[in-house]
């Protein structure tokens, strides 16, 4: 990202940090970057996408991260349940043609 918006990996960090200040300039360059609307950078809700902050230093990466794992079980839960839905109605349809064998 830092090489994309023409700048040093060490400045990139700060901002990353929250030591440094981002410009305008760069929120418009992220948000082109990303091909998205400057207003949804802007308008960001960190609480609604990565879960709300714990108090303890460097927990807040660790939660995100629980969180995501856990949307990503989610979401394998639902695509087994799917394929079982699949499979179990693929199932029938050999049942109906060629009975039990």
């Amino acid at each position: 990202m830092a090489q994309e918006l023409r700048m040093s990996q060490a400045g990139y960090s700060k901002i990353e940090k929250g030591s440094s200040a981002l410009s305008f300039e760069k929120i418009e360059a992220i948000a082109s970057i990303f091909e998205m609307d400057i207003k949804n950078i802007i308008e960001f809700d960190q609480h609604l996408y990565l879960g709300a902050p714990i108090a303890k230093k460097n927990t807040v990466m660790q939660q995100s991260g629980a969180y995501q794992l856990q949307a990503l079980y989610r979401d394998k839960i639902s695509l087994l349940e799917k394929l079982m839905d699949i499979t179990d109605r693929e199932l029938r349809t050999y049942k109906d043609r060629f009975g039990n064998l």
